[in-house]
């Protein structure tokens, strides 16, 4: 018998617990450890945030999801990781701490055969200070609470805009050093689709500050779309969505303070700027979520399993390089831990060799540039490439029988750009490959015959059954193996 733990079920966690559930017999189990009741589809969090969903229209119980299908759901959150054992136990283990179940801050070791780090990001917003929803002036819709919260905030201020009183609204990203460009994209564009619904549009100031070095950096170094037999870059089609909406932008910029009503900010040349508000909701920076690990004679050897980030090391080359010397080859393939060939990380959760944006610094020495998402839909197809190679491993295979790489995989993403049955908007596009790979595809790094997309209400259809479709997916009913990744 072998026993799979994954810690995290967003996502990447989810895909890969509940393919193993379904590929493995009864005689193997899979353990997924969790702080969180509910699963949240995150992709959706926008359309909470601007009310136009509620928070139950994105979330489900997950405890009798996997009760349906034998899943061991543990509701704590991971402390460490043993993969050598220890005092306890001469097998890999890991500690947890349950925040649910009547357990709440029991301590528990569950050994292992198979270890899927899913842990996700830990939400980093006290990397600026006085960002975020807790202790911050910021909202934010990372997750599908802090989403209700916004919905709350914007209501408040559409409520001073009929009542005759302008409202300034600034969106986008909270530190130099932020990724998930495009969660604050849809973000801004639902604002200013809503504002125009509710009539006000005329009162509202709006902004965008990022730090991207120019619009449609989306944290991949932008992209080409082939439109009509010609190249478009990523670039033009942003700017002219956000002239055409009446959308000012700050780019190259780092957050590095707010204060009630009042962004500071440093930019790439070095210049200093401040941006008042009324209302912002700007994305935190991503870190790991804070596991440690010890060797079996109880010392701390967190640096040799996670990079520096707090992400798990896995089969990437992270020799420091100049962006120049930056190769596809560089990004993981399998995703297994070089040094225990039993640990996995998928998702957020590993770390990746260098940016796909080029690195970027001020004069004061500030880095300011996107690092590289690893969400969406590479994050399910990675989770499920390494439910296969574990799967195979456990019979009997001796290494990694499927390959992910994100140098060689295409993604499609859809990012709206405002609810409505008629008049709702998304932008729809594919690139191939997520990381450019310059060598294979010389200027651009992608092949356009696979990299293209388009605006209008197609792509708000095709989001808007997406939602469904992964809901239904993820809550295993009926045919959802067939639905893709």
């Amino acid at each position: 018998m072998a026993r799979v733990v994954v810690l995290g079920a967003g996502v990447s966690g989810h895909t890969a617990a509940t393919f193993l559930r379904d590929w493995l017999g009864p005689q193997h189990e899979v353990v997924v450890v969790t702080p969180n009741s509910k699963w949240n589809w995150i992709p959706s969090n926008i359309w909470v945030g601007v009310g136009q969903m509620t928070k139950d229209d994105v979330v489900f119980d997950l405890a009798p999801v996997y009760e349906k299908v034998g899943i061991d759901y543990r509701q704590a959150k991971a402390l460490s990781i043993h993969p050598e054992g220890g005092e306890a136990e001469d097998v890999p283990y890991v500690t947890i701490e349950y925040t649910g179940q009547g357990k709440e801050g029991e301590k528990e070791l569950i050994s292992y055969d198979y270890l899927i780090n899913a842990t996700g990001p830990k939400l980093n917003f006290g990397a600026t200070e006085g960002l975020g929803p807790d202790n911050g002036y910021t909202v934010s819709v990372c997750t599908a609470d802090h989403a209700t919260h916004a919905n709350e905030e914007f209501q408040k201020a559409i409520a001073k805009m009929k009542a005759g009183e302008r409202q300034r609204f600034v969106i986008g990203t909270g530190h130099g050093m932020c990724t998930c460009q495009g969660a604050a994209f849809e973000y801004v564009f639902n604002i200013e689709h809503e504002l125009r619904k509710a009539g006000v549009r005329d009162l509202a100031d709006i902004k965008w500050i990022s730090n991207e070095s120019f619009l449609g950096d989306f944290g991949i170094g932008g992209l080409h779309l082939k439109q009509g037999g010609y190249a478009a870059s990523s670039r033009l089609f942003a700017e002219s969505l956000y002239t055409e909406r009446g959308i000012e932008w700050t780019i190259g910029a780092h957050v590095n303070k707010v204060e009630e009503g009042k962004i500071h900010y440093e930019q790439l040349d070095g210049s200093t700027g401040e941006m008042e508000f009324d209302f912002s909701m700007l994305i935190p920076p991503f870190a790991g979520v804070g596991l440690k690990a010890y060797a079996k004679d109880g010392s701390d050897m967190t640096e040799k399993l996670f990079a520096p980030n707090g992400f798990l090391k896995v089969d990437a080359d992270y020799t420091p390089k100049a962006y120049e010397e930056w190769k596809a080859s560089d990004w993981p393939k399998t995703y297994q831990n070089p040094d225990y060939p039993n640990i996995f990380a998928v998702g957020i959760a590993f770390a990746p060799p260098h940016g796909i944006s080029k690195p970027m610094k001020s004069p004061n020495g500030t880095p300011i540039n996107p690092t590289p998402p690893r969400t969406g839909m590479p994050s399910g197809i990675i989770g499920k490439t390494v439910a296969m190679s574990i799967r195979d491993m456990i019979n009997g295979a001796e290494k990694p029988t499927h390959h992910a790489s994100m140098a060689e995989m295409g993604a499609a993403c859809v990012a709206s750009a405002g609810k409505g049955l008629t008049d709702g908007t998304a932008a729809a596009l594919t690139v191939y490959p997520v990381v450019p790979d310059f060598d294979k595809y010389p200027g651009i790094g992608r092949d356009l015959d696979y990299t293209f997309g388009e605006i209008g209400l197609a792509g708000h259809w095709i989001k808007h059954i997406l939602h469904h479709m992964f809901i239904y997916k993820a809550q295993l009913k009926p045919g959802w193996t067939l639905i893709p990744e």
